[in-house]
């Protein structure tokens, strides 16, 4: 990582970032994942999907800026009946780091076991994905300077990844530089970066509707369509809220939608039950709460998540005065390290556009969420059994 700018080793700043263990999957459970990914691709395109969704959707998610919003993080847990759905991001962290980590473990895999799909490509899907991106909203027009926003980026326990995404535009050709959403400003019909004009934000930012006053300069020209962004606001109503995988599991809305039986048949295996905490079943949750998993709608990084056997009476009272979601519990996989330590959790992540699958990686932790605190845990590469013919490419 020294070469592309950062003062010193990820093995020293972020210590749990990468675990030293690959993670197995089967290439049953593998070819699961990606019919579950092709299936939410066809039924969120639905005019029906879209209605509802959108019924719970902020005012801002409305503006349709003409392309899907980039690259989704699918993320799953693996049970002996298949993997589980667990939730959807449209802006997910890991992807070219975990280009990165099967770059360098290609050396040393087992002769009978391989990644799911070609590492080496990775950097040039995620390139190519932007980029249609690009042109989905602009057409021909020429792109020359890209911002890669978050706030207090240097702060981000990812920004090494923010460095690989400039890093990568800079060598085909791109401006790009990372910044706070305060530095943007909008003047002159244009979003400006200093005195450089800006074409396109890859945006990190966690307020989704960009309702915070230090994103207005950002609303305003997005809403104005004088900068393009990826990914906005309507990819994650679309995608990414959590109320969504009420209707994805829900098999009346799916048959009502017109989603054909094999999409049908897919989610229903792969979504675990998912409702609405509203006032009327307010107090059936808090009854069957130890079964289930209490998230925000608009949630990210399992913050203010719950398991319901953890839950106060004081953290159930602000849950339900808030918009929140209540998942059927479906237990992590696990991998076991050493006789007599406690085995590692693990969530698969998939990394898709339009469909289609670039990536896929493991995390480890131990303890209610995902953390890269774990000792030994961390993004982990996913190996599967080499049968080329059934390799997905990057």
């Amino acid at each position: 990582m020294g070469t592309h700018g950062l003062p010193e080793a990820l093995a020293k700043s972020h210590p749990h970032l990468f675990s030293a263990l690959p993670f197995y999957v089967s290439r049953r459970h593998i070819e699961q994942v990606a019919r579950v990914v092709t299936a939410i691709e066809l039924v969120t395109a639905s005019p029906a999907y879209q209605s509802a969704v959108m019924s719970w959707a902020p005012e801002i998610a409305n503006f349709d800026p003409g392309s899907p919003g980039g690259l989704l993080g699918l993320d799953f847990h693996l049970t002996p009946n298949g993997p589980r759905l667990i939730e959807i991001n449209t802006n997910p962290g890991g992807v070219l780091l975990n280009a990165l980590l099967g770059q360098a473990q290609r050396n040393c895999m087992p002769e009978l076991t391989m990644a799911p799909t070609d590492a080496e490509h990775v950097e040039e899907a995620v390139l190519e994905a932007m980029l249609t991106e690009w042109h989905l909203q602009r057409g021909p027009a020429p792109l020359a300077f890209v911002a890669i926003v978050d706030e207090a980026p240097r702060q981000q326990y990812l920004y090494p990844e923010f460095v690989l995404f400039r890093d990568l535009l800079r060598r085909h050709g791109y401006r790009a530089e990372i910044c706070g959403p305060e530095e943007l400003v909008h003047k002159q019909n244009r979003l400006w970066l200093g005195e450089r004009a800006v074409d396109y934000v890859y945006t990190r930012l966690t307020d989704f509707a960009l309702q915070e006053p230090a994103h207005e300069a950002l609303r305003a020209a997005y809403l104005a369509g004088e900068v393009m962004m990826s990914p906005h606001p309507r990819a994650h109503a679309l995608y990414a809220d959590k109320r969504n995988l009420s209707v994805l599991g829900d098999p009346d809305f799916l048959q009502d939608s017109g989603a054909s039986q094999l999409s049908i048949d897919t989610l229903i295996a792969a979504v675990p039950a998912t409702g609405l905490v509203t006032p009327e079943n307010r107090e059936s949750m808090w009854a069957d709460r130890r079964h289930l998993f209490f998230k925000p709608a608009a949630g990210f990084g399992s913050k203010a998540s719950y398991r319901g056997d953890k839950l106060t009476r004081r953290v159930w009272d602000e849950i339900a005065r808030g918009n929140y979601v209540a998942q059927k519990i479906v237990a992590p996989s696990e991998r076991h390290v050493n006789p007599g330590s406690d085995p590692l959790k693990v969530d698969i992540r998939c990394y898709a556009y339009r469909g289609e699958v670039l990536l896929y990686a493991a995390r480890m932790y131990q303890g209610q969420t995902t953390n890269f605190r774990t000792p030994g845990g961390g993004f982990a590469p996913v190996l599967t059994e080499r049968h080329t013919s059934a390799l997905i490419n990057g």
